[in-house]
């Protein structure tokens, strides 16, 4: 069996080079077709080639459009694939077989791919170098006998990944002598080339099936987040409601709600899970359910945000470092009083517009929920006069930056506050126009909650 292998070259370049081995004959020796032309068809014919494999999205159909131009390119009688992949020595799987009526995808049912130990095949594709065969003779008793019958000639072409040949090529001809060695190193060199391309596209394309996956998950988990704010904003006399919340993706850790409460108080919690995405939802969950679970009505601020804190870092965050910021207030209709405890959250702007002065909430600020088990919350109480109004919010606006890297800061909601014929939603329209002019539409690098309450 005539065969050629790789040879170190003499001289200055220290590059292998394919040399033919001493048995081997010349006389019926063929080189392959479109190679041994001009170089500029030569040239044509690879850029048709390579424009081609560009345009293809499937690495099946990119391999059945490959092999119908190489076919043109170099002739064959038979074509070979194998693969290693995930075998141990000496066993290896046919892939490809041009005599295949059926086309088998090798990505999606490998386990229909026959499945061969030992023999030349198996030799060829764990000595991971490119050989060419002049004058085949293979025994009936090799594993791959019926996959070579009637070829005389073959190439074996490694694909590597990783270093190693994973991945072969096998072109067979029935005549001896039928390939050329002298631009066999172009055809291993743009076969591999492929190879990487049509690899790239299956890695593409399980991304994307990942993604998709991954994204129908957060799509749900979205959907359940959702479910546990309000439906509707509630009917609290003396008091309008208006209220956006938005996340940066899918699902997201900002959180408000109202508590019903004895003698036609309510309660309004604001609150925001440090962190994004999926790990701040399950968090924001864990924290409306532990609300809800507070024994008894939460008419005392304090109480209820030293209630979730303990729950919080005693059972979830302590080993995290995940951390809640709150912002818990009870409005009275009947005295126009809140009274009201903060977490380490952003303080509400109060605009008082009887005398056009704006400040914050922020007499009584302790440690974010979650972060230290016995904490204790203070109370401060504030009288509201008709016209005020409240911009209950999250850091997400504030601190969402320009093109510049400016922040939105306070002064700019501010800003937005001192109109007091603006009604709660048109109030809020206003901010969030303002908020994407200043940010230029990009969208949000951080969830963000913004509640209006108009004192009536």
């Amino acid at each position: 069996m005539a065969e050629h292998l790789l040879q170190e070259p003499s001289g200055l370049m220290s590059s292998t080079l394919l040399g033919r081995d001493t048995t081997g004959s010349l006389t019926a020796q063929q080189e392959f077709d479109g190679f041994a032309g001009d170089w500029r068809q030569r040239l044509q014919i690879i850029v048709a080639t390579m424009r081609e494999m560009s345009t293809q999205r499937d690495p099946q159909a990119m391999v059945r459009a490959y092999a119908k131009r190489m076919r043109r390119l170099l002739p064959f009688d038979r074509s070979l694939s194998l693969s290693r992949r995930g075998l141990e020595h000496p066993e290896y799987r046919i892939t490809r077989n041009s005599a295949w009526k059926e086309e088998i995808n090798p990505w999606k049912s490998p386990e229909r791919l026959p499945l061969l130990k030992g023999g030349l095949l198996s030799e060829l594709i764990y000595a991971d170098e490119p050989r060419v065969i002049d004058n085949l003779s293979i025994s009936d008793d090799d594993p791959a006998a019926e996959y070579l019958e009637g070829m005389q000639s073959l190439a074996a072409i490694p694909l590597y990944d990783e270093g190693a040949a994973l991945n072969m090529v096998l072109l067979m001809r029935s005549s001896a002598d039928a390939f050329s060695l002298e631009h066999f190193p172009e055809l291993v060199w743009m076969s591999n080339l492929f190879g990487r391309a049509t690899s790239n596209l299956v890695t593409a394309e399980r991304l994307e099936a990942a993604y998709e996956l991954v994204d129908r998950e957060m799509k749900a988990v979205a959907d359940i987040q959702f479910s546990l704010l309000p439906a509707t904003l509630p009917e609290i006399p003396g008091m309008s409601l208006a209220v956006d919340y938005r996340t940066s993706r899918r699902a997201g850790g900002d959180y408000y709600d109202f508590f019903p409460l004895p003698s036609g108080r309510w309660g309004i919690l604001i609150a925001d899970v440090s962190g994004h995405g999926t790990p701040a939802a399950v968090m924001m969950a864990i924290t409306h359910s532990i609300a809800h679970l507070y024994p008894g009505e939460a008419t005392s601020p304090s109480t209820l945000l030293a209630f979730i804190n303990e729950q919080l870092a005693s059972r979830y965050t302590g080993l995290n470092g995940t951390f809640v910021t709150a912002f818990y207030g009870i409005f009275d209709p009947a005295t126009r009083k809140i009274v009201y405890s903060s977490a380490g959250h952003n303080p509400p702007r109060l605009r008082r517009c009887a005398c056009g002065t704006v400040f914050s909430l922020d007499g009584a600020g302790q440690l974010p929920l979650g972060v230290q088990p016995g904490t204790r919350y203070e109370e401060c109480t504030e009288t509201l006069w008709a016209g005020d109004r409240i911009l209950f919010y999250t850091d997400g606006v504030t601190e969402a930056q320009s093109k510049n890297g400016e922040m939105f800061g306070t002064a700019r909601m501010d800003g937005v506050l001192t109109d007091c014929s603006a009604d709660a939603n048109q109030l809020l329209a206003r901010i969030l126009r303002r908020l994407e002019e200043f940010t230029d539409g990009q969208p949000p690098a951080d969830d963000r909650t913004l509640l209006v309450a108009d004192v009536r």
